[in-house]
């Protein structure tokens, strides 16, 4: 989730704050209810042919390209299938240009500046924000006037730019928690840790079982964005995080130094080598069982075991350990994926594009992507997804008992900032989680983020 440095619009978006009663209606109840290139190339591209039902304007279908980095086999197959679909649906035929994730991202800027695809695949919230305010992604409220009532007030506020204009129709998304094999827990008699000094016990106990406690991967860079998520948002609480993120509280801030400190307790427990690994591969570890557990998105765990042919039913997981009593396990990073039309798209393809968006907002597509994704969860209220595993059933209610989600810190902050100043230094961090090596990292932060974060 790479990114390099680009312009920070000034203002940055509101509190994306969901409160239950608002992420009940993200959710669906269970049973019957319920993603960019001038560089990126045509990395596996494929076609996808539709009929001419709706949307078309007569004569031949529109060729509608879409910049996706679904590629990983399990998300790229569930796509394609989705595209499939919605170009019969809209009347186009659907070319997909399939780039990976960290290049998609990397250069997603010079994509959106150059000739980029019609639709590409993107996320909610400040990452969408940034681009729709550089003039780089269109405004698609004509789409929302016949897709706005499938969703939710807190979908629809994170599909929304900072003038207030939707730019973004979601698909899905997905909890970041502490995945664990049921065999394993039962086999050695281990039981879920609610508090933190019942996971770092528990951590204590996989190492003295011959196990590594924590598979852990972190050469991609933001991985690990993830762990100082949920520990900020455990010890001081969702409004702190997001205040953090907006650089209205100082990196120096004690509260910053704890969240440090808290995770330099658990380091030593962590899988070594982190930074030059890559999560797949660490994955890899707890599908064979050499490690007790692993913090990440089911977007990630769930899929890999997927592609890898893993037992999906021997994996489970839980909501990481309260740590501060005032906000238990109240809070999540639960990142919101979904699709955008250029700004700089070819004049001709935009109205085709934009039935192919109006079907992606509706619950028949969430379904149809669900009946081949089997780790991500459906948003449009109403959805019908009677093929939700296990997995997904409980990624569902955890999510729903949160008092308000965070997006990612890659997504709730400056790109630049989240790419070139924090991934290197939590980086740094993992190798170096010294106390004079905290004290000099937090001051290497601030300094960066004062000439980033300007008034």
């Amino acid at each position: 989730m790479s990114h390099s440095v680009t312009p920070r619009p000034s203002g940055l978006p509101g509190s994306p704050t969901s409160r239950r009663s608002v992420l009940k209606g993200l959710a669906f109840t269970l049973g019957a209810t319920a993603v960019p290139a001038g560089l990126l190339t045509a990395c596996g591209s494929s076609s996808s042919p539709s009929g001419t039902s709706s949307g078309g304007s007569g004569g031949g279908a529109t060729t509608v390209t879409f910049g996706s980095n679904y590629s990983d086999p399990a998300p790229k197959a569930a796509f394609e299938a989705l595209t499939k679909t919605a170009g019969q649906k809209a009347g186009a035929t659907i070319t997909l240009n399939t780039v990976d994730h960290n290049t998609f991202q990397n250069n997603i800027n010079s994509y959106l500046q150059g000739t980029p695809d019609t639709l590409f695949t993107w996320f909610a919230g400040y990452r969408m924000q940034f681009f729709a305010q550089q003039g780089l992604i269109a405004p698609i409220d004509d789409v929302w006037q016949k897709i706005g009532g499938n969703f939710g007030q807190a979908a629809q506020s994170l599909s929304k730019g900072l003038d207030g204009h939707y730019y973004f129709v979601p698909i899905y998304n997905y909890p970041w928690v502490v995945f664990y094999n049921k065999s394993t827990f039962q086999e050695k008699g281990y039981e879920i840790p609610k508090t933190w000094d019942d996971y770092v016990a528990l951590l204590k106990k996989m190492k003295g079982d011959g196990l590594t406690p924590l598979a852990f991967a972190d050469k991609d860079g933001w991985p690990a964005l993830g762990t100082f998520d949920i520990l900020n948002l455990r010890i001081n609480g969702y409004d702190f995080h997001i205040q953090l993120m907006k650089h209205q509280v100082p990196w120096t801030d004690p509260r910053v130094t704890q969240v440090f400190q808290q995770w330099a307790e658990i380091l030593p427990y962590c899988q070594p080598g982190a930074t030059g690994r890559i999560w797949q591969d660490a994955v890899k570890t707890l599908e064979s069982k050499q490690a007790g557990l692993m913090f990440q998105g089911t977007n990630q765990v769930a899929a890999q075991y997927v592609t890898d042919g893993k037992d999906l039913a021997d994996l489970d997981f839980f909501a990481f350990p309260e740590i501060n009593p005032q906000f238990g396990q109240d809070y999540m990073d639960a990142p919101t994926d979904g699709f955008c039309l250029a700004k700089n798209a070819k004049e001709d393809t935009v109205a085709a594009g934009k039935k192919v968006l109006e079907y992606l907002g509706t619950g028949d597509a969430e379904a149809t992507f669900l009946k081949t994704d089997q780790w991500d969860v459906a948003l449009a209220q109403g959805a019908s997804i009677p093929t939700y595993n296990a997995i997904q059933k409980k990624s569902v209610e955890m999510i729903a008992s949160c008092k308000a989600v965070s997006q990612f810190m890659d997504r709730d902050t400056d790109p630049g900032f989240a790419s070139n100043v924090m991934i290197p230094s939590i980086q740094k961090f993992i190798n170096d989680p010294s106390p004079s090596g905290i004290k000099s990292l937090q001051d290497s932060i601030e300094a960066q983020a004062k000439t980033i974060f300007t008034n």
